[in-house]
């Protein structure tokens, strides 16, 4: 027996004898639009045509809205303060002219990899003097405002005798890793001075990175890190 008939004007009429919902030959209208016949749909298409579309960068912007909407706010990562606020676990770092880039390179991996960083300057390759830039630094670890502090000039070394005039400093010029190291566990350093002319970028960061990770051997170390602190003493009770 044959089944029904769809029309253009997207209605099922049925075969005679048919009998449809109300009994007889009524029209059933076809809501699935996938079993409209392609003129019934020409209207819509057409209708949809004449609308005024959002443009791309609306689009953009409400997707934007959306993504804000249901997007919680990040939380910061325990135990790490504001870059622009010095705590016991910040890390001083200054340097001269000559070691400015390299500076500004060591900085930014260290707020990378969490740690605060307060910066003593300089702030340009202008000349300065590098035993300014190493007191400042070597202070700030004195006082107990940062923990540890990094200073770098063109070779390290009058930076590091400048950090040590300071009283409760223990400067030390590292130029690898094996210094670095000795340097933490053996002496006890909190300051570290490197030379940028000496070595490069990724060689710095190795020796930042051992001299920070490296623990205080303390043990049979302690008694002469003692006897190097008492020295201060004695500078202090000649130059009274």
């Amino acid at each position: 027996m044959p089944g029904p008939r769809i029309s253009s004007d997207g209605e099922v009429r049925r075969q005679p004898g048919e009998v449809g919902r109300g009994g007889g030959l009524d029209p059933v209208p076809v809501t699935d639009p996938a079993l409209r016949p392609v003129g019934a749909l020409r209207g819509i298409i057409a209708d949809v045509s004449r609308r005024e579309l959002p443009s791309e960068t609306e689009v953009r912007a409400l997707v934007a809205r959306i993504v804000d909407a249901v997007t919680p706010p990040s939380a910061p990562k325990p135990g790490v303060a504001p870059a622009s606020v010095a705590g016991p676990g910040s890390i001083a770092i200054g340097a001269d002219h000559g070691g400015y880039r390299l500076k500004e390179r060591l900085a930014f991996r260290l707020r990378e990899a969490g740690h605060v960083v307060v910066d003593c300057g300089t702030d340009s390759t202008d000349p300065v003097d590098y035993p300014d830039i190493a007191v400042a630094v070597a202070r700030r670890v004195a006082i107990g405002e940062c923990a540890a502090g990094i200073v770098i000039d063109g070779a390290g070394i009058g930076s590091a005798m400048a950090a040590n005039k300071v009283v409760g400093v223990r400067a030390a010029l590292c130029y690898d890793i094996s210094s670095a190291r000795n340097s933490r566990e053996h002496n006890h350093a909190n300051v570290l001075t490197l030379g940028a002319g000496l070595i490069g970028e990724a060689l710095a960061w190795q020796i930042v990175e051992a001299w920070l990770a490296t623990p205080w051997g303390e043990g049979r170390h302690a008694r002469r890190v003692a006897m190097i602190d008492a020295l201060d003493g004695v500078r202090l009770e000649e130059t009274a």
